[in-house]
């Protein structure tokens, strides 16, 4: 089981923006980028926890430090 919980596209976006992303492009997924990774968002009404966890650790970010930022 993930430990990270499905949220909505609004609120990733918020928190990959805190930890520095910016938004490259948007479409049928938001596609932001800090200079040296690339996050693919799905522009899903709620995304969920394991594609969330999958997007997180992409980020380089660990379940607890997303949790957190929520």
């Amino acid at each position: 089981m993930p430990k990270l919980p499905g949220i909505s596209h609004a609120t990733a976006v918020r928190v990959f923006m805190k930890l520095g992303f910016r938004i490259a492009r948007e479409g049928k997924h938001t596609v932001m980028s800090d200079g040296r990774r690339r996050l693919t968002i799905p522009r899903y009404n709620a995304i969920n926890a394991f594609t969330m966890a999958d997007i997180a650790r992409d980020a380089g970010v660990t379940p607890e430090q997303f949790r957190e930022l929520v």
